[in-house]
């Protein structure tokens, strides 16, 4: 979703606050990535089961995104969580929670479809509340729900280049921490530049993420991230996981 910068800012603001800065100028960064956006968008669509009536979407953005995915399967309750003033659009009938991810034990209901898009996930720290937040899917997906989340794969040569990729292989390998992920990022606004901290992941981490809140994976895809195209190998794309609540975390539901 967004740029990443190497080097260090003089001031690095709050995800949030961030996004109030670029919210008008969000669509045309958007447009800059429609390939990809466009991609991802239709592999949720064509995974939501038959019959899904309700959709929660996670750092909704401007709510375009949600809107056409929930559209595309004639889900009328649709919920947007997006704690961004400045990315609040016009949403139709989608009902609108000002919560951060973080918030989202403050919420209840079931959802068939919870997605969670554009490395959203990336802007949550530290690692401990990332889990939380997966927690929160678990917690709020229908028994048959499905959950899709997509995150920056710090290992995606296509897209970062062999060297660069190569030496985080390297600092993986020989000292893993959880913050060899953080990042800077950063978006040019005019002759401003709008800078938040971000996090990119690792296959690995992130499935031991899922573990730990409760779900599985059921399907990953990667993605280009200039074409959209599907790629087969994890080094050539971005990734989209499909996940559901596990069999142990269903049963803690019920219980």
């Amino acid at each position: 979703m967004r740029r990443l910068a190497t080097q260090s800012l003089s001031v690095i603001l709050d995800p949030v606050d961030a996004y109030d800065q670029i919210g008008p100028a969000f669509a045309r960064i958007s447009e800059q990535r429609r390939a990809y956006l466009d991609a991802i968008d239709r592999l949720v669509i064509s995974g939501i089961p038959a019959g899904a009536g309700s959709m929660l979407d996670v750092g909704s953005g401007d709510g375009r995104r949600a809107c056409r995915i929930a559209a595309a399967r004639e889900i009328r309750n649709l919920v947007l969580v997006e704690p961004s003033a400045g990315m609040h659009g016009r949403n139709g009938t989608a009902k609108l929670k000002a919560l951060r991810a973080e918030e989202l034990h403050l919420m209840e209901g079931e959802f068939d479809v919870i997605t969670c898009l554009w490395n959203v996930l990336g802007h949550i720290f530290p690692g401990a509340a990332r889990i939380e937040v997966l927690r929160q899917f678990a917690r709020l997906a229908s028994p048959q729900g499905r959950i899709f989340v997509d995150v920056h794969h710090r290992h995606n040569a296509r897209h970062y280049g062999a060297l660069p990729t190569a030496l985080r292989l390297l600092r993986d390998h020989l000292s893993w921490r959880e913050t060899n992920g953080d990042v800077l990022v950063a978006w040019e606004l005019g002759q401003v530049r709008c800078t938040t901290r971000g996090h990119v992941f690792t296959q690995r981490e992130f499935l031991a993420a899922a573990q730990a809140a409760g779900l599985q994976i059921e399907t990953r895809y990667v993605v280009d991230y200039a074409t959209g195209a599907c790629r087969r190998w994890s080094f050539a794309g971005h990734l989209l996981y499909v996940l559901r609540r596990t069999a142990a975390a269903s049963a803690q539901q019920t219980s």
